[in-house]
């Protein structure tokens, strides 16, 4: 085994630009100054990090900044708002949706192409995606921004380690490398792309809004059910990324067969596309238009709505008292469909989870909805890639200045 070598010049003017550009993230702005005595590290070094950084475009200067007493007020320092981007994609079951981000999580574009994925083989919808990346690409070039990477939300198991795709069956996909297969077909050589599982995306766009918790478990209904872990901050994945594929928890032994393989899956009884068959509103019109139905006859207290509702409602809670005895999650964010849903999801919803869970007596779940709704995905992964940029900045600056 190799003995450790000490830290070399990069490696330490990596570190540094890392904590000045996190002091710089505060939206209030700080001064060369301030971010010195917040960092620890010396205003010449602060100075030639920050100089570094707004040659790459990703700080900005701003008015003096404000400071009590005597003395010279310093520039404040902010985020560039027409620095690098994120893009993020997600590739639905019913649906493919892009948006770019910028540096301050700010929406700054979005598309959405209703399209049955389920129909089509993984080559003929990661062409469709390709083209959809293309067109964000060239919106970004029209706006004068880069994009500084890319993530990719899937439904389906990705693998931490490799970033491969190993299923998704609600797609009937298969050991697909979507990373390899977009870089191949967009022209993404220099564009870092991540791809991960669209309920952990959605979970970390919850997250990122920095107004709600931060121990959670985020459940997402549409055709498929996924659920995105989040303990002390941070995203629990599992060993292998797989974890929070609660839509294939078993809820009914004798229940329907479902695309895993497995029988009475969560999604199965309790996805979107039965509430809308138990609803009686599920035919040949477009997921938008069928929920939208289905919301009016809900707000006119139509009973077979309000039942297949409330159906849905009671085995959603059956699992989640599974995942809440399990982890000793505090609160549930119900996202995708089920936020548009949570009014007439949360009552018998939080019946099941008072009547399941052994330690509500003394710490009830929470139950809250989403405000991205189906959104949150794609935001999560635009996000993903801006966050990657902050977390480790010193890369993307030298690519740039080279």
């Amino acid at each position: 085994m190799s003995s450790p070598q000490p830290a070399g010049q990069h490696t330490v003017r990596r570190h540094n630009s890392a904590l000045v550009l996190n002091a710089i993230a505060d939206p209030s702005g700080h001064s060369r100054a301030e971010i010195a005595a917040r960092t620890g590290l010396t205003k010449a070094t602060v100075s030639s990090l920050v100089d570094r950084m707004i040659g790459a475009n990703l700080v900005v200067e701003g008015a003096a900044a404000v400071r009590p007493g005597p003395g010279r007020r310093g520039t404040a320092l902010y985020l560039a708002p027409d620095g690098p981007h994120g893009l993020g994609v997600e590739i639905g079951v019913d649906y493919l949706a892009t948006c770019l981000i910028d540096l301050t999580g700010e929406v700054r574009a979005r598309w959405l192409q209703p399209v049955d994925n389920r129909s089509l083989s993984p080559a003929r919808v990661l062409s469709r995606v390709a083209k959809a990346v293309k067109t964000a690409l060239a919106e970004a070039e029209r706006m004068g921004v880069r994009v500084g990477g890319m993530g990719v939300a899937v439904p389906g198991l990705v693998e931490s380690a490799t970033g491969i795709l190993r299923v998704a069956p609600n797609l009937g996909w298969r050991e697909v490398d979507v990373r390899g297969e977009l870089r191949r077909r967009a022209g993404l050589d220099d564009i870092p792309v991540l791809v991960g599982n669209e309920a952990n995306f959605a979970a970390l766009a919850e997250l990122w809004q920095g107004t709600g918790p931060r121990d959670f478990v985020h459940v997402s209904g549409e055709i498929g059910i996924g659920a995105g872990i989040v303990v002390d901050g941070g995203l629990f994945e599992g060993v292998y990324g797989f974890g929070g594929e609660i839509g294939h928890m078993m809820v009914d032994p004798r229940g329907p067969e479902c695309a895993c393989g497995s029988r009475g899956c969560l999604e199965r009884v309790a996805g979107q596309e039965e509430i809308l068959r138990q609803a009686g509103v599920l035919d040949d019109r477009v997921p938008e238009e069928l929920v939208a139905d289905l919301l009016d006859r809900l707000a006119k207290r139509d009973r077979k709505a309000l039942a297949a509702t409330r159906s849905a409602a009671k085995s959603l809670g059956v699992a989640l008292s599974g995942v809440v005895n399990l982890l000793d999650l505090p609160t549930v964010v119900l996202g995708g469909t089920y936020a548009r849903l949570a009014p007439w999801l949360w009552e018998p919803l939080r019946a099941e989870l008072t009547q399941r869970v052994v330690s509500s007596e003394w710490s009830p779940v929470e139950v809250i909805a989403s405000t991205l709704g189906a959104e949150a995905a794609v935001h999560g992964a635009a996000g993903s890639a801006v966050r990657a940029i902050l977390a480790d900045p010193d890369p993307y600056v030298t690519a740039v200045l080279a």
